[in-house]
């Protein structure tokens, strides 16, 4: 009797956590403390973040975060994860902001730009190619179809499962100088018929040494030049590409009670050094057109709403925190605490209205993409930056001595003293001990110098105040208001 043979296609274009692990040991070029790495994960507090990223890998094939995390891809059937995705609906919108959630709580907001937000800038762009109609390379000698390359990369991305790093910030620098903005752009630094090769650097490449690849673009000026108005993409282990990490302020290895968010390890900032690093010409997406730059807002819509969507995930953080600390030192009925508690609270809800006023105001555009109401972005960005410092401190303040006065696992587990601070330390219904491992996780979320590391980020993140108000005056359309006070006036 002949048995059929039939072939069994993959039902998924997923990574696990091991394979996405083993797609960084590539040879890339890291520098940490001006010590360079054989590997990424010789750095013990890069190594934890990777760990935590590779556990959001797993999560994918976990029935509990499928829907959150994964999405059938219309075109192959295959199941992919929601990084890459392009929404078509509000159905797709709300999808990709479970999986802004899910990333967010994972890490607790303290990673500014997880592995899900580089993909927000090719897709920002992709959805806005009904405007690179008459684009075309500044430079005769090569001449990409920056539209169509800009959808071969998104398809890329999401059936590769890859990881992508962005950055389009250049180094701080002498602000002085009248050259100053120029001199930190990337730039073109030849031209071949299949590529280019582009020299110079850029700076808070958050992620950068613990991805795949990084999405790049310059924040160009009326009359950037043309070798400076380039975008691009390429692998991490490219030659030519330097990274140059910060310092590193997570708790790797230490006790999870004693630093329960901070021994998970961090996202790390580098410097991303491009020494005549070739970039074929299949992943340009922009050449020498200012016409390109001039959308480059637009194109970061995606980014700003993953900004704003996490920000609403860790202030929801901030509430629950603030609700056991009021209920285990017994302050829940003192009217002082309760005035506080609400603070956090309406910092809470007015960031979820923001985020469902943006998917209500939602709209599908001239390039078939279904896209977030930015002015809703912008205006709930600029109230979650503003208010952020204030909000910690009004929940450091609801902790009053106990963000002080931690004394650790090891002494609560002395024979000689651990009996005195059981009896000393006790709060409403928790031992000493308990009590203090909430301080600790609000310790590490506001405290530490991870957690002063993120709140930096945070507003240079968003965009700083005066940048996003000057962009409200800019771009919000106030005819209609204008129409409307004009009619009560009797003007």
């Amino acid at each position: 009797m002949n048995s059929i043979v039939t072939e069994t296609k993959p039902a998924h274009a997923l990574k696990t956590g091991a394979e996405f692990k083993a797609s960084l040991d590539d040879g890339r070029q890291l520098w940490v403390n001006g010590r360079k790495l054989a590997r990424v994960t010789d750095e013990p507090a890069l190594n934890a973040g990777i760990d935590l990223m590779a556990s959001m890998f797993d999560d994918q094939f976990d029935p509990a975060y499928e829907a959150a995390t994964t999405t059938l891809d219309p075109k192959t059937g295959l199941r992919v994860g929601r990084s890459w995705q392009v929404p078509a609906t509000m159905e797709d919108l709300k999808g990709r902001r479970a999986m802004m959630e899910y990333t967010a709580l994972k890490t607790v907001g303290t990673f500014g730009r997880p592995m899900d937000l580089g993909p927000t800038l090719a897709v920002g762009i992709l959805a806005h190619l009904h405007m690179f109609k008459g684009f075309k390379s500044a430079f005769d000698d090569c001449q990409p179809d920056f539209a169509e390359n800009v959808q071969a990369y998104v398809e890329f991305g999401r059936m590769n499962s890859i990881t992508c790093a962005e950055s389009l910030t250049g180094p701080q620098n002498d602000r002085s100088s009248p050259m100053a903005q120029a001199a930190s752009l990337l730039r073109v630094k030849s031209v071949e018929k299949d590529g280019i090769r582009i020299s110079g650097a850029k700076s808070v490449g958050s992620i950068a040494a613990q991805t795949n690849e990084i999405f790049f673009s310059n924040l160009g000026y009326p009359g950037t030049p043309p070798e400076a108005c380039v975008w691009g993409a390429v692998p991490i282990n490219s030659d030519g590409i330097k990274l140059v990490s910060r310092e590193m302020l997570s708790n790797p290895g230490a006790d999870p009670f004693d630093h329960p968010l901070t021994h998970k390890g961090e996202e790390a900032d580098q410097l991303v050094i491009f020494d005549n690093v070739w970039v074929p010409k299949e992943r340009i997406f922009n050449l020498g057109s200012e016409h390109g730059l001039a959308i480059s807002g637009k194109a970061t819509i995606f980014a700003h709403w993953h900004v704003l969507t996490r920000l609403k995930v860790k202030s929801e953080i901030f509430v629950g925190c603030a609700q056991m600390v009021t209920e285990i030192l017994g302050t829940d009925q003192i009217p002082a605490v309760r005035s506080m508690l609400a603070e956090i609270i309406e910092y809470n809800r007015t960031l979820e209205a923001f985020v469902l006023a943006a998917e209500a105001g939602a709209f599908v555009n001239d390039s078939g993409v279904m896209v977030p109401d930015v002015m809703m972005l912008t205006t709930g960005r600029l109230y979650a930056i503003r208010n952020y410092p204030h909000i910690i401190h009004v929940l450091q303040e609801m902790c009053g001595q106990g963000l002080v006065m931690r004394f650790g696992k090891a002494a609560f587990e002395n024979p000689e003293i651990g009996h005195h601070l059981a009896e000393l330390l006790p709060g409403k219904g928790v031992s000493g001990m308990q009590k203090e491992q909430l301080m600790n996780f609000i310790w590490d979320l506001t405290c530490s110098s991870l957690a002063g590391r993120v709140a930096l980020f945070e507003n240079v993140n968003a965009s700083p105040a005066p940048r996003m108000r000057e962009r409200l005056v800019t771009e919000f359309d106030r005819s209609d208001l204008v129409g409307k006070a004009r009619i009560a006036a009797g003007l």
